[in-house]
């Protein structure tokens, strides 16, 4: 077994995966981090862990995990990483921003691999230290990644992407109350979100050169998920098209080429990513569906961790969805 340590174990992510790690059978959770929490039962703020784990915040860390969760807010993981140390055997998966661009990768001598599994699988089974993807970000680019390792992202392509209001955080906000987010949609951030930078890096480390990304974020009027179309000029035919898509994710644990049109219901409160194809004259529309605290979040940091740890890739994850 092995010893794992979350930092910042009070919000959505960080409930989620206390919420999978209790039922991972190679994991115990040695302390679950939080300073203005600490002393308090876990379960009195997750309220779905009730019964299933007795154990309190703390504000004191053990530096000696063999896994390191942070699950801070963007910005923070450097703040926390500079004024803390841990054993040379502790490997980190970090779920903020911190770390995802090449830029920021090299930290006070930490590492961080970009750790989307369907890229860079061999990387993170090397790595020490994990950048989590964002939410839209892997959302977006498990739709495109195909036709950029085929050369054939060449035109614009237009994304519009809705995500649920638990994408924004636990602390409530003007657009995430109910009283405005129930009944109504929303955009923001046009062209200009900041989970755009690993997009195009992910998708230059496929094809150098590539038509200009235009993106569209919504906040839609439920908790969970995202949901997103992306539009670009295709010359193959649909057939050529989903034979691309097979091939690159045929190895893929968790993301599937659907037959039939995609929607929200068929992946929250799952690890997995639905992706479909539709041919218009001479455009390719690619729908993506995921759930944004597990496979756009904790669910992938853990996905992560079994390629680091050389457990099975889906351990702790088969999660199926209720579609009814």
């Amino acid at each position: 077994m092995i010893k794992v340590g979350i930092i910042g174990g009070s919000g959505y992510t960080g409930g989620e995966l206390i919420r999978l790690l209790l039922n991972h059978s190679k994991v115990t959770i040695d302390f679950v981090f939080s300073t203005t929490r600490s002393g308090m039962k876990i379960s009195n703020t997750h309220l779905d862990l009730l019964d299933l784990i007795e154990m309190q915040f703390t504000d004191t860390i053990n530096p000696e995990v063999d896994i390191l969760f942070l699950c801070l807010g963007h910005g923070n993981s450097r703040k926390f990483l500079t004024e803390n140390q841990f054993s040379s055997k502790t490997r980190i998966i970090d779920l903020s921003n911190d770390f995802r661009l090449k830029e920021d990768a090299n930290f006070k001598g930490f590492e961080f691999v970009y750790g989307l599994p369907e890229l860079n699988r061999e990387s993170i089974q090397k790595a020490h230290h994990i950048a989590n993807p964002g939410c839209f970000a892997t959302c977006i680019q498990l739709a495109l990644l195909p036709l950029a390792e085929a050369g054939l992202l060449n035109k614009d392509v237009h994304i519009n992407a809705t995500t649920g209001s638990t994408g924004a955080g636990v602390m409530p906000t003007t657009t995430t109350h109910f009283s405005w987010r129930s009944n109504n949609i929303s955009w923001y951030k046009p062209f200009t979100h900041q989970h755009l930078g690993e997009i195009e890096q992910s998708l230059q480390s496929l094809q150098k050169e590539s038509g200009t990304l235009h993106f569209l974020p919504n906040r839609g009027n439920f908790a969970r998920g995202i949901f997103s179309t992306a539009y670009t000029q295709y010359k193959g035919s649909l057939e050529e098209a989903k034979s691309l898509y097979k091939a690159f994710y045929q190895d893929a644990v968790f993301t599937n080429l659907a037959d039939q049109e995609v929607n929200l219901k068929q992946i929250v409160n799952t690890n997995h990513c639905h992706v479909h194809l539709y041919k218009h004259k001479d455009q390719l529309l690619i729908t993506s569906v995921l759930d944004n605290l597990l496979k756009g979040a904790s669910g992938q940091a853990i996905q992560n961790m079994n390629l680091m740890m050389g457990y099975k890739e889906d351990l702790g994850l088969r999660l199926k969805a209720m579609i009814y």
